[in-house]
């Protein structure tokens, strides 16, 4: 076991996580802190995956762009540590890993996102660590006119939406485009496509879906009971799908060593500190947050990394959590850029345009994250 003692001249942040989350932390941070505060980034991956670009990869395009996380944090200034977090121990300010490394801390975030399970026996489940893997071979049958019936379904206790549509409208124009017949539907438990960026951006992406004939069944409580079959719980309607695609459900990390939240997800206050708790914060699809998406943990993260800031000493008044939605929505033709202010697990001042409305326009919105990778890129 190895110890990692607070120095007395540094505010120690040691930050859990290698996703969207943590790294907008980080780079928060640099840029709010002062020399005196010292980050340690401790993530159980050695690089960092654009993970929202993966689900253009089975359809031949190029990969999700990826990074080394030793680089990014040289050029952050933080320390790397390639391990995975354990648990804490929040009375002693010390996180522990799963090497047996323990950290001590003045500030702890955990940006550790969510465990993906498979909701269905009998559905090909997303997972966009391998989506390419998953998918290919499903598109070549599309394309070669294997399957004439195709079915994505959104379990109830969904994840982040925006990917199912993205896979339907993308292979219904692969479809299209090889000249096959293919039957497309979309069964969601909203109740218009992609709700929660409200009433405008939905229906503008109603009109999108129903322009490349892809039937949408709001509402739905699905089951899949066996290979090709999916039945509603209203009893009202069946359907048959040569292949059926859904999503995950999510559940929280269940931190040991922090209060329980609902599913194992991390109860958080308005500024992103974890409740009943002192000087532990997080961001990012741990959070009992509704709504899981890279923006939404962008800004999770930058309202953590003010309140450390205030904490270390950085004269600044941090600002609460007030979350608004930029998504970029992938078609295979024209992409359409979504937002949304969000209150109540809902949107409002919703909008959908053919030109970005952020800079810079990547699927990925974050303040700090954003242009540094955009940076990296160009």
């Amino acid at each position: 076991m190895t110890s990692a003692s607070p120095s007395t001249d540094t505010f120690n942040v040691v930050i859990a996580g290698g996703g969207v989350a943590a790294l907008e932390t980080a780079l928060a941070l640099r840029e709010l802190g002062e020399a005196h505060l010292s980050t340690t980034l401790v993530a159980p991956n050695a690089e960092f995956v654009y993970r929202p670009m993966t689900v253009r990869e089975p359809f031949a395009y190029s990969a999700a762009q990826r990074y080394p996380l030793g680089e990014i944090a040289e050029d952050i200034g933080a320390e790397l540590l390639v391990d995975s977090f354990a648990w804490v121990d929040a009375a002693e300010r010390i996180a522990h890993t799963e090497a047996g490394t323990e950290l001590h801390y003045d500030a702890l975030v955990l940006a550790l996102g969510a465990r993906a399970f498979p909701r269905y026996k009998h559905a090909l489940t997303i997972d966009d660590r391998r989506l390419d893997e998953l998918l290919h071979g499903l598109i070549q049958d599309v394309e070669a006119g294997y399957v004439k019936q195709l079915a994505f379904v959104i379990p109830k206790r969904m994840a982040w939406p925006l990917p199912i549509y993205e896979l339907a409208l993308m292979t219904a124009g692969r479809a299209h485009d090889m000249g096959v017949e293919l039957k497309v539907t979309i069964a969601t438990p909203e109740t218009k496509p992609l709700a929660i960026f409200g009433d405008g951006a939905s229906t503008g992406v109603s009109q999108l879906l129903d322009d490349s004939g892809i039937t949408v069944v709001t509402s739905a409580d699905c089951e899949i009971p066996a290979t090709g079959q999916i039945t509603f719980r209203n009893g009202t309607r069946r359907l048959q799908a040569d292949r059926i695609v859904a999503l995950p459900e999510l559940y929280g990390p269940a931190v040991r060593g922090l209060p329980a939240g609902s599913h194992g997800f991390i109860p958080v206050d308005p500024h992103c500190q974890v409740r009943h708790t002192e000087r532990v914060y997080a961001a990012g699809d741990a959070t009992d947050f509704a709504v899981k998406h890279g923006g939404i943990s962008a800004q999770q993260a930058d309202t953590a990394a003010q309140s450390i800031a205030a904490l270390a000493g950085v004269e600044i008044s941090p600002e609460p959590f007030h979350p608004t939605i930029r998504g970029i929505l992938l078609t295979g033709g024209k992409p359409r850029y979504l937002s949304a202010h969000v209150t109540g697990g809902h949107g409002f001042a919703s909008h959908i345009t053919d030109t970005p409305t952020w800079s810079p326009p990547t699927k990925i919105a974050a303040r700090y994250l954003a242009p540094y990778l955009d940076a990296r890129d160009r």
